[in-house]
């Protein structure tokens, strides 16, 4: 066999071997980030119109995620928030809206005392995100329903199911994390 018959062969097998690497690099990336982000990621790619743009906006918040100083707390600071959340749904049955608004209050600053910036409602969403994926739907229907409260447009029935759409994002903020994810992927 001549050399260029050599080459005719090794540089076609070498570029299509290349070709399944990247591919299958990417497939890994994808589903690291669906496997992260949760029902997130679907919402990012519908949002951003594009599946690589949404993933690039994935990857940033990760990155952004990386550079927060995320903390567990302490277990007597957990108790106190327990203690805390008890007092919110007590207050539920005398005045709903005002425990809503309470319960909106209280996990801004659980969210503040681990770490996570609150200067504005969408850099929470992007920032819960990262580690919160999966409950970050119960906290924008919260939210809303808070929003709809303050105008006195959402019915007792809609404000109990803000309490615990809060209570869902609220009780896995508190939650020890015996592995956090990396953006590694590890």
């Amino acid at each position: 066999m001549s050399a260029s018959t050599l080459v005719a062969i090794i540089v076609p097998v070498a570029v299509v071997l290349i070709i399944i690497a990247v591919v299958l690099w990417t497939l890994s990336r994808r589903r690291r980030l669906r496997e992260r982000f949760g029902p997130e990621y679907d919402r990012t790619v519908e949002e951003q119109k594009s599946r690589p743009a949404a993933e690039r906006e994935l990857r940033a918040r990760e990155a952004r995620h990386d550079r927060l100083d995320i903390k567990e707390l302490p277990a007597e600071v957990r108790r106190q928030y327990a203690d805390d959340w008890s007092s919110v749904q007590e207050h539920f049955v005398d005045r709903p809206g005002d425990a809503v608004a309470e319960a909106d209050r209280l996990v801004t600053r659980l969210m503040t005392e681990r770490g996570y910036p609150t200067d504005g409602y969408q850099q929470q969403l992007a920032d819960l995100s990262v580690e919160h994926g999966r409950t970050l739907e119960h906290y924008r229907t919260a939210h809303e329903i808070n929003a709809r409260s303050d105008g006195g447009q959402a019915t007792t029935e809609e404000l109990r199911g803000a309490m615990v759409h809060y209570r869902a994002l609220f009780e896995e903020l508190l939650t020890v994390r015996e592995n956090p994810p990396r953006s590694d992927g590890s």
